[in-house]
């Protein structure tokens, strides 16, 4: 039984002598005295502070066991992969380390290069949103122009092919003139000509204006420039048409987004305009098809006097041009330049 059994074998041999010559088993014989202390001596009380670990030899003919693996262990999920100690991993051959270690650090250098110039690296989370977005400055794919375009149509489908009957309230009554019309109006259309127009140059100029300013921005854009275009009407055209000394004459009214689109035309032109190479030549490029829509509306105006042919209100989009610059104009003063 090991060391631990002669210890106690021989410490209680002196117990036993003793008790052959004790008077209370004194009349018991030696020999039985010794063997009912024997299994005492077989199953000694073994403590776990005086075992010592010993290694036994296999027995003869018996098959010896695996050496087991000298590198400790990591546990990584379900699977219990050997870690890498000092020496590197055991499996690879010599001077693999030494290759991994230095394309290593050469593939992670040019995977953050590649992020970096893709704009989709981050510091902290990997990753980053374009320029222009969610608050004010992050693009996320022109959710602000969609949902402009889905609540010009939606007015639009419910004003003409249902036509709802307090949808009319909605337009821009210069005769009896209501403060939510000038919001209201600027999402409202004839038909279906006036709003294909617009809806095609609010989805083109105003995803350019989104991915520069973000959705706060283009909606900020939409309704400021719409309701000055507004606000400009109702201040510059007659208050009623028709009618004989101002009686019977019938109000005029004012609905459309072409006021608000030709806002997005200058500040689309606007936001462009640094010095940067890619960005003065996307600013030429929209900059002549602004100016030549300004120029044609400013001689249609002066010729047919602020309203044309077709009740298009000139003085509509001229204004918003002209408050889409302004925008611009003041927000350059007041903001921070950008870094």
């Amino acid at each position: 039984h090991g060391l631990a059994g002669r210890r106690f074998a021989m410490s209680v041999l002196p117990i036993a002598r003793l008790a052959v010559a004790s008077p209370r088993v004194g009349a018991l014989p030696a020999r039985f005295a010794a063997a009912r202390l024997a299994p005492a001596v077989a199953r000694p009380r073994q403590r776990a502070s005086s075992l010592k670990c010993v290694n036994v030899a296999p027995a003869p003919g018996a098959s010896p066991r695996p050496a087991q693996p000298s590198h400790p262990k990591q546990r990584r999920g379900r699977f219990t992969v050997p870690s890498a100690g000092k020496g590197g991993f055991n499996a690879l051959p010599d001077g693999t380390d030494d290759l991994i270690k230095k394309y290593g650090d050469t593939a992670r250098a040019t995977g953050q290069f590649i992020g970096k110039a893709s704009g989709l690296a981050n510091e902290k989370k990997g990753f980053k949103l374009k320029r222009g977005g969610g608050g004010s400055r992050g693009y996320n794919e022109g959710n602000g122009v969609f949902l402009l375009l889905l609540l010009n149509v939606v007015l639009f489908v419910l004003d003409n092919w249902m036509h709802l009957p307090f949808m009319k309230l909605l337009y821009l009554n210069h005769m009896h003139p209501q403060w939510w019309q000038f919001v209201t109006s600027i999402f409202c259309h004839a038909n279906w000509g006036h709003l294909s127009g617009n809806i095609f140059f609010l989805y083109v100029f105003g995803n350019i204006v989104e991915q520069e300013e973000g959705t706060f921005g283009v909606w900020f854009s939409y309704l400021f420039t719409g309701i000055g275009a507004g606000l400009a009407s109702y201040l510059m055209l007659p208050k009623g048409v028709g009618g004989v000394l101002g009686m019977g004459a019938a109000a005029t009214v004012s609905l459309g987004a072409s006021g608000a689109v030709f806002g997005l035309f200058a500040i689309s032109v606007l936001t462009k305009l640094r010095l940067d190479f890619k960005k003065l030549l996307e600013c030429v490029i929209l900059g002549q098809f602004v100016i030549e829509r300004f120029v044609s509306e400013a001689k249609m105006a002066t010729i047919a006097g602020g309203v044309g042919a077709g009740g298009v209100n000139h003085v509509a989009h001229l204004a918003g041009a002209l408050v889409g610059v302004f925008l611009i104009v003041g927000l350059s003063k007041i903001l921070p330049p950008e870094k």
